[in-house]
């Protein structure tokens, strides 16, 4: 049950997409006339082109992992999730505190053992009841974190388009996708109840990208 709520999700999250996409396109045809090539995720290509292993992991796995435990793991929490937000605070701290040139397998490896031991010494050191008081208040609010986790989310994703943040009414269009899916990846969490749905339908949703942009890497490689 849980996993067809998944993929019904998943199906609604791209309709979405294309609905978007079609929608703006008619008003860029007949109003605004935008320069949508106006921002490219140039240095993600980059890092598709010169190592596609690395790119795949970093989207498939990487990425769903941590932002799903950054941006709903507070979203009607249990104590497992609340630590594994704090983990994923200390897991973004930790990327600028090893070396850029260390090999980026041996960095993640690295960053998720040490989260491991992390993890332990949170239920350890922390006692139930402030996780659980810390719950309640969060369940609370859950509708706003819900909505607001999805629209930081989105903007996040600007430093995908521009090394610095910055905004202008292209730059919201690039980003409102990621909007769309914060909403979905929160919906997926509040409807089967755990982690481990809005990680695989944001490991579905970057695969899918994936299946699209190899053919581009593999064109460069040739």
């Amino acid at each position: 049950m849980k996993l067809k709520n998944l993929l019904r999700n998943f199906g609604l999250m791209i309709l979405c997409y294309f609905l978007f996409f079609f929608v703006l396109q008619i008003l860029n045809t007949f109003i605004f006339d935008l320069d949508l090539q106006k921002y490219e995720q140039i240095e993600i290509l980059e890092i598709l082109k010169e190592s596609p292993l690395k790119f795949i992991f970093l989207a498939a796995i990487a990425a769903p992992v941590i932002e799903e435990s950054i941006f709903r793991s507070v979203l009607k929490p249990t104590a497992r999730s609340l630590k594994i937000f704090i983990c994923a605070l200390i897991y973004m701290a930790g990327l600028f505190l090893i070396p850029q040139e260390a090999h980026w397998a041996l960095k993640y490896i690295l960053l998720f053992g040490s989260l491991f031991l992390v993890y332990y010494a949170l239920g350890e050191l922390i006692p139930t009841r402030y996780y659980q008081r810390t719950c309640y208040w969060l369940h609370r609010y859950y509708f706003g974190i819900w909505i607001l986790g999805a629209i930081i989310f989105g903007f996040v994703h600007i430093y995908n388009h521009v090394d610095t943040f910055q905004l202008d009414f292209v730059l919201f269009i690039m980003i409102f996708p990621r909007i769309i899916a914060g909403f979905f990846f929160g919906k997926i969490k509040l409807e089967n109840k755990g982690m481990i749905w809005p990680i695989l339908m944001h490991s579905m949703n970057n695969s899918t990208v994936l299946l699209i942009l190899l053919p581009y890497s593999l064109s460069h490689l040739t």
